[in-house]
């Protein structure tokens, strides 16, 4: 298993931990196989009650890799591995609680619209700059973050960009509660060991009425991953990568005005 994710069970919690601080805990395709093999054995381990998403040093996670982020934007093609990550986690039998600390970039964010708990620190930052390189949100954030935040906060979020602090994901329901960083994790630890003592066929089934039919989520996930593919081919996501890569800012207009010349 590798030492970017740090997976271990105790007291009933599996604890999946972003542990690769030299790159802000970036996701790797590596890392998402490890996180969905873990979420999937949790879920058939019998000693498990409640999985539980952290980050190191700091940092919950910077979202997807940029290097695989560039590969795929040159090859056209989504990554499966975070596609089934993504599927792992919708599918998820057992309650998702979430310690957010720092940044929570792209996927940061939207995974966390498939958990029943989060936390989050004072210096929490989430942010969904989809746009911004060209592609689409992903994860059924199309769907669920309307639905949670009301069309004018998800707008702002998925369209505009705009980063949102930890009070205001509490206020637009993204977040339970904002608790000091030193004291972050206890936090969730505490709630997750609240979750494992209760009754656990009971939980299931409260979880299965609350939670709702997932199949418009799987539906919505899988129209966004063939727009995404889409846009990785367009003339705005190479002009965005190559923005990146070039520490620019992209012209979206000489993009489009050089795709109509070929």
């Amino acid at each position: 298993m590798s030492d970017d994710i740090v997976c271990g069970v105790s007291e009933g919690i599996n604890t999946l931990c972003f542990n690769r601080p030299d790159k802000k805990n970036a996701i790797t395709s590596s890392m998402y196989t490890v996180l969905a093999d873990a979420l999937r054995k949790g879920d058939q381990d019998d000693s498990v009650a409640v999985h539980l998403f952290t980050g190191a040093s700091g940092v919950f996670t910077a979202g997807n890799d940029i290097a695989d982020f560039l590969t795929m934007a040159e090859g056209g093609e989504f990554d499966p591995n975070i596609l089934d990550f993504m599927r792992a986690l919708v599918g998820a039998e057992k309650p998702v609680v979430a310690a957010v600390d720092g940044l929570a970039v792209g996927i940061g964010t939207t995974m966390l619209l498939h958990c029943d708990l989060v936390y989050a620190s004072p210096n929490a930052d989430f942010r969904t700059p989809f746009l911004g390189l060209g592609v689409l949100p992903e994860a059924a954030s199309s769907l669920l973050i309307p639905a949670r935040m009301g069309y004018a906060r998800a707008f702002e979020m998925l369209c505009l960009g705009m980063p949102f602090d930890a009070e205001r994901a509490r206020e637009a329901g993204l977040v339970n509660a904002v608790v000091p960083a030193d004291e972050l994790e206890a936090k969730a630890r505490e709630a997750a060991l609240g979750l494992a003592a209760k009754p656990p066929e009971a939980l299931k089934v409260a979880r299965q009425l609350v939670r709702g039919d997932r199949s418009d989520i799987i539906t919505r996930m899988d129209e966004e991953i063939a727009l995404f593919k889409d846009r990785l081919r367009s003339p705005e996501a190479k002009e965005a990568f190559a923005a990146f890569m070039e520490k620019r800012k992209p012209d979206f207009a000489r993009a489009r005005a050089e795709a109509g010349n070929t």
